[in-house]
């Protein structure tokens, strides 16, 4: 096939080649010469297409951001794949629920126009994965947003590098990525097995649980792959895996973890739940997870007093799911009112919420004082109280990051703890529940 040879021994197709001349126009041109230059740094040969991608710098920082995503949308650039928006700083459904300033909520709102002029989808979701149009096994994709990244290699079994801000609008707008990182089969092999088997199956009934272990992975392993074993593939749904892979992202570096007989890939390979004996060329490191590790990183994730006073209860982070709703008004069946000195926030996505409304579980929630918040998030934008201070979550990701961005203390604990504490006014604990 013809084509050019640029820059370091970088190949473009004819058609490659007409998106960086100008062939497609200069918003493409633009996004195309960004996506060339990082081949570039990569020592990438060529680029690959890609089938979606999923756009997060949508939250406003400031105006460079804006100014990027106007640019393009000027120059002409439109989406050239299916495209999802992450979180952004506005909850457009709840005028008000946000308190930012003038001077940032503008330019918030018209980041949010540009990214819609490109063609993207206004998901306003950090959980694209939660849509009922997603990605398939071995699809080459441009996520960004640490847990859609992890989930979409780890859980789909898609493939995608840990893109960012600027890159993923230009990977979206030109369908291509460079041919390098984990899109690379070579790439995806596990570095270190972590042997789970002293974990039992009624602790990791619980997403916290798995929460606190994603936070232990993620500070062991950075950014290398682990593969986790000795788990019953039973009780490692797509929620628990979700709150997994949030929080080691946040602790580390994670971008794909494989779970023997659980995820697509180890299934494929044939790892069973036990160990992988050869299964993986070379031995690979082992670290034997014990309860004890798991309790102590809810422990460290635990920041405020649990004697002290509970002001809040944050839930979806990641955002919510159907199946969380579902769960949530179970745990409410025949409980009274969350206590009024405690708010309880519940963030999730706009479809997430209507099919869970239509489910009749959202209703649950919001009788007892529950409030919804979509198109942002509670631990990153201006949405709690100057009086909630002191906040219970089962999110490992909203435990690591709302100290630092909004300056709370958190007490860090199961969904069931975070519902019988709510109503309390007071931290509940189950310790069976850690046992």
């Amino acid at each position: 096939m013809s084509g050019a040879v640029i820059g370091r021994g970088l190949f473009l197709t004819p058609e490659e080649t007409a998106m960086l001349d100008g062939g497609r126009g200069p918003g493409t041109a633009m996004a195309m010469r960004i996506v060339v230059a990082v081949a570039g740094v990569l020592g990438a040969d060529r680029l690959m297409p890609i089938t979606n991608a999923h756009i997060d710098s949508c939250l406003y920082h400031g105006k460079a951001g804006l100014d990027f995503a106007q640019k393009l949308a000027d120059l002409g650039a439109k989406v050239a794949v299916p495209t999802t928006l992450n979180t952004s700083s506005l909850d457009l459904l709840h005028p008000g629920l946000v308190h930012l300033p003038p001077g940032d909520a503008v330019p918030a709102r018209a980041l949010m126009d540009a990214y819609r002029s490109l063609g993207a989808r206004a998901t306003w979701t950090c959980a694209p994965y939660q849509s009922t149009e997603r990605p398939a096994f071995g699809e080459n994709i441009a996520w960004a947003e640490s847990n859609a990244i992890v989930f979409a290699n780890s859980v789909l079994g898609a493939r995608t590098e840990r893109y960012g801000d600027f890159l993923d609008i230009c990977a979206a707008v030109t369908g291509r990525v460079p041919h390098a990182g984990l899109h690379l089969s070579e790439h995806r092999m596990p570095a270190v097995e972590l042997d789970c088997s002293q974990l039992s199956a009624a602790m990791l009934g619980h997403e916290a649980v798995w929460a606190a272990l994603g936070g232990v992975v993620g500070r062991l392993v950075g950014e290398r792959i682990p593969l986790l074993t000795g788990i019953d593939p039973q009780v490692a749904d797509e929620d628990k895996l979700k709150a997994f892979g949030a929080t080691a992202a946040s602790s580390g570096g994670v971008a794909l973890f494989h779970i023997a007989g659980v995820t697509p890939e180890a299934l494929a390979a044939g790892w069973d739940a036990g160990a992988i004996g050869g299964a993986v060329d070379g031995a690979l490191e082992k670290e034997v997870i014990t309860p004890a590790v798991v309790r102590a990183m809810r422990d460290e994730l635990t920041t405020a007093d649990p004697a002290s006073p509970l002001d809040a209860i944050a839930l979806g982070t990641p955002h919510f799911s159907t199946t969380e709703f579902s769960q949530l008004a179970g745990l409410l069946q025949d409980k009274p009112s969350f206590s009024p000195g405690c708010t309880v926030w519940i963030n999730t996505s706009r479809e997430v919420l209507a099919q869970a409304r239509e489910a009749g579980h959202v209703q649950f929630a919001e009788d007892r004082g529950a409030r919804i918040v979509v198109d942002t998030c509670t631990y990153i934008t201006p949405i709690l109280g100057p009086e909630e201070r002191a906040v219970m979550t089962p999110s490992g990701k909203w435990a690591w990051y709302a100290p630092m961005n909004l300056g709370v203390d958190i007490v860090f604990g199961t969904m069931a703890e975070c519902v019988d504490s709510a109503i309390a006014g007071k931290v509940v604990r189950h310790d069976d529940q850690w046992a």
